[in-house]
């Protein structure tokens, strides 16, 4: 098998380590085997959007190949947290407010109808980056990012519901390695039932989930045996009947992804190049 495309990448516009050139991941798409792609800088709130305004400017210059997408990856967030940092007083809310905010908050996307037709966004990722105001712990974690993904799953400006059950910000060791909390230790401790509830609500809305291969299958950080355990989810996944997508998440200078790596893994589950969504060319 062959990974031929790719929806999930970030150029030196996301609001992070970032730092990829549209003009050099065009040029080496090609040679890593992906035909098909696009741009998802990141949008956590409204403080964000100038960073997506300067992104399809970018887009707009090197545009030609009607395989490159253009899209955005807008975090789950809070109304709180958006409605806050609209009244001002907050220094350089790059990553919205991760704390303060009520619980059992109201969960929204940074974005609107209006800012995807005006920024000819083709396609949103919206991802679950962090806990909504709940304690680190592993239960309470668990309820908060389901509620989370059946959010993405289920709004109706979501293509994709990105990296299901990804982790990153808490319980990492001196190595930033994690064995244990909040589900590494035995993916298992997720109820079955959230699974289903996931699956039924992402084929209901006609949701996209998306295999994440940077920040799940070929994170240095998780042990392999949650990588195994995770890679069974995903094609429970499919055989439930969810369609699937394909991102690297690359956050490099250039675009650099163990893409052979990755295609074993899924390969080693029963998934073939026919299993994944691809956006039609523009």
């Amino acid at each position: 098998m062959v990974i031929r495309s790719d929806w999930h990448i970030h150029s030196h516009h996301s609001c992070d380590q970032a730092a990829l050139r549209m003009a050099d991941l065009i040029r080496e798409a090609a040679p890593n085997g992906v035909t098909d792609f696009g741009v998802t800088d990141h949008i956590h709130t409204p403080y964000n959007r100038p960073d997506i305004v300067a992104s399809r400017l970018e887009f707009e210059g090197v545009r030609d190949n009607p395989r490159f997408h253009f899209g955005v990856e807008a975090s789950c967030v809070s109304r709180w947290e958006i409605d806050e940092i609209a009244r001002g007083g907050h220094e350089n809310p790059v990553y919205g407010l991760r704390t303060g905010g009520p619980p059992g908050c109201e969960l929204a996307i940074a974005l609107t109808a209006e800012d995807i037709a005006e920024l000819e966004i083709e396609y949103v990722i919206g991802g679950t980056h962090w806990p909504m105001y709940v304690p680190l712990e592993r239960q309470a974690v668990i309820r908060d990012y389901h509620r989370q993904n059946m959010f993405l799953a289920t709004h109706p400006l979501v293509d994709i519901v990105a990296h299901p059950w990804w982790w990153h910000g808490g319980w990492e060791d001196a190595q930033h390695n994690l064995s244990a909390e909040p589900w590494f230790d035995d993916f298992a401790c997720i109820p079955e039932s959230m699974h289903d509830e996931f699956a039924a609500a992402a084929i209901q809305h006609g949701k996209k989930v998306e295999i994440n291969l940077n920040a799940l299958l070929l994170n240095p950080h998780y042990p392999e045996g949650f990588k195994f355990q995770y890679l069974v989810y995903l094609a429970k996944l499919k055989d439930r009947g969810v369609q699937l997508s394909l991102g690297s998440d690359c956050h490099a200078p250039h675009y650099t992804v163990g893409f052979e790596r990755a295609a074993r893994m899924l390969e080693s589950v029963g998934f073939v190049e026919s299993d994944f969504w691809v956006l039609e060319p523009r």
